[in-house]
């Protein structure tokens, strides 16, 4: 998807692109919904609609962060997502033993693992930071606290895909509703902003882009959705891995050394997650 952005980025601005990402794929999960029998109406509206409002506020503060900063730091204050998500499990998991009993909320972990996960997504974390070495000038600490809320709020939205999933909603229509949700933000913004000059050449490339973000929205849903919620955070930093090899085969963008080493700390420390997730917890002293 963001491989697409680029190749269009020139011939169309931000909220064209965030329009036509949402139209694309609210046509294509439409099609999905049908081919599924997945009936468009829903018994819990609200529940879209918050999550639509978190997702767009989170995108919208990206963009904003984007326009700001540097993209390198734009990028490692929103991929914070997982970091985010990975204190919230913890402060779930913490309170739950604190408890020492009654039901387990959905975010806590099992108590041998959480710990080790939550230091999995750290490790991520400082991987993302070697390959792209954020920097942020006296000017730029309003846009770079806009880039932290982003993460927050991106950490937020994949929590209430995880809720509407567990409430009974197909994975195609939380994509689709979301889709239209960004449609609708898109257009408001080429209202104020104005349209682009039509490259029919270019706009070749807003069908993957609206296809491609549906699909990741779906993978992403499902992720969060049915996987280990600290897995799923860590594997998210994955994108940036893809991001810089199809940066290089697209766009001969050079790889130093640091975003080598960057890479490993990214792909070893999910490689942990995924590995402490399946292996069964020991017996504890009691038994």
């Amino acid at each position: 998807m963001s491989v697409c952005i680029k190749f269009a980025a020139p011939y169309f601005d931000t909220f064209e692109l965030v329009f036509y990402r949402g139209l694309i794929g609210m046509a294509f999960m439409a099609s999905l919904c049908k081919m599924q029998n997945v009936p468009l109406r829903t018994t819990i509206p609200m529940m879209h609609v918050w999550r639509s409002i978190v997702g767009v506020a989170s995108l919208s503060a990206w963009f904003y962060a984007i326009a700001h900063l540097p993209l390198a730091t734009a990028m490692t204050l929103n991929y914070m997502s997982s970091v985010w998500v990975a204190l919230m499990a913890l402060i779930a998991t913490l309170w739950w033993r604190l408890r020492g009993s009654g039901v387990r909320p959905a975010l806590a972990q099992n108590g041998r693992q959480a710990w080790p996960l939550g230091l999995s997504i750290m490790a991520s974390f400082i991987g993302v930071v070697l390959m792209l070495r954020p920097t942020v000038d006296n000017s730029q600490w309003f846009a770079a606290g806009v880039g932290l809320v982003s993460g927050l709020v991106a950490a937020l939205a994949y929590l209430q895909v995880r809720t509407l999933t567990h409430a009974g909603e197909p994975i195609t229509r939380t994509v689709l509703f979301f889709s239209i949700a960004t449609m609708l933000v898109g257009a408001a913004g080429m209202g104020v902003q104005g349209v682009s000059p039509w490259n029919a050449q270019a706009a070749w490339w807003l069908l993957p882009l609206g296809v491609l973000s549906s699909a990741g929205q779906m993978c992403m849903t499902r992720g969060y959705s049915h996987g280990p919620t600290l897995v799923a955070a860590n594997l998210h930093y994955a994108g940036i891995v893809f991001g810089a090899l199809f940066s290089v085969a697209f766009f001969d963008d050079p790889i130093t050394w640091w975003t080598w080493a960057g890479m490993a700390v990214i792909l070893l420390s999910g490689i942990w997650a995924t590995w402490l997730q399946e292996s069964p917890p020991k017996p504890s002293a009691e038994n």
